[in-house]
């Protein structure tokens, strides 16, 4: 078959080529440009994550080392003090310099007293000390945060929590780890449970309350402080994901309430707001978990003070 002059869909320069199709044709410059443009749009994508991680970092810091971005005060640091120089009645000449025997010059050292001008030691703070475990006498119960593939990158600022991430669980799974947990008698100031996005896919809408019913009332066994964190809104999903999203969000922001379990609305944060997620659409980025671990701190730390 002759090579023909085709269009290009993106350019409509005129290449000479011997596809058949001229409808979806793509000339090798063009295609070259769109990969240069994903790849720089990789790039981008890549430093604004580097950039919410370092600004992730400052915040834990903040929580840590309350005292971090205050002056220190200035410390004292000794200074050598003078030694006398003898007079010599060769000052001025050439001296022949003679070699000391390290034997000697040790047993000066270890003789030496200190320094006059010598000051105490520096008081040097250890900026990860709340993360150490506590003392027997001291101990508290630990807040435990639970959940699906969401709260993958959740970090709260608390030295004694511990998350647990189980990749596509469902309610009946979390209520399961929990009770494989209440099997050693463990207690927890307080629950944070984040679950949902993997059950509307069942499209049982009451057998999925159902099971958010029992998971709750056996988290509510195991701590005082129990809260529900709602499901996310997906993006690049279809309208009757999202409708099933929705409608188990505004039960739960319901049935908790009137049940003593706390509730955290998502929505309003993450609802139309795609530079909070990854590529898929499900999963939050490096920002979306900063957001959601702002809200699961924050609740956290105000149940506990009520």
């Amino acid at each position: 078959m002759a090579p023909s002059l085709i269009p290009c869909a993106v350019c409509e320069m005129y290449s000479l080529t011997n596809s058949v199709s001229s409808e979806d044709f793509t000339c090798g410059k063009c295609r070259r440009l769109v990969e240069m443009t994903e790849r720089i749009a990789e790039l981008e994508e890549r430093i604004r994550n580097l950039y919410l991680i370092r600004e992730t970092e400052v915040l834990i810091d903040s929580f840590l080392v309350p005292d971090a971005h205050q002056p220190s005060q200035p410390v004292s640091v000794s200074t050598p003090v003078p030694v006398p120089v003898a007079p010599s009645g060769q000052q001025g000449s050439w001296v022949t310099a003679r070699r000391k025997s390290r034997k000697r010059a040790s047993v000066a050292t270890r003789q030496a007293p200190p320094p006059p001008g010598h000051h105490s030691p520096v008081h040097v703070q250890n900026r990860f000390s709340p993360l150490s475990e506590a003392s027997a006498g001291s101990y508290s119960p630990p807040a435990l945060v639970i959940g699906d593939s969401i709260v993958r990158n959740v970090m709260i600022p608390a030295p004694a929590n511990k998350i647990l991430c189980f990749p596509g669980a469902r309610a009946p799974d979390i209520r399961a780890n929990l009770k494989s947990l209440a099997k050693n008698n463990r207690r927890y100031s307080s629950i944070a449970i984040h679950v949902g996005a993997n059950d509307v896919r069942l499209r049982q809408s009451e057998i999925t309350k159902a099971n958010f019913i029992e998971m709750l009332e056996l988290a509510k066994t195991m701590s005082d402080t129990v809260i529900c964190s709602g499901p996310l809104p997906q993006f690049r999903r279809s309208d009757e994901t999202c409708s099933r999203l929705l409608d188990i969000n505004r039960w739960l922001s319901e049935w908790c309430p009137k049940n003593k379990v706390g509730f955290i609305n998502n929505w309003p944060i993450f609802r139309g707001k795609p530079g909070l997620f990854g590529r898929d659409g499900i999963h939050p980025n490096w920002a979306g978990a900063t957001q959601l671990s702002k809200k699961l701190a924050h609740s956290l730390r105000t149940k506990k003070q009520n």
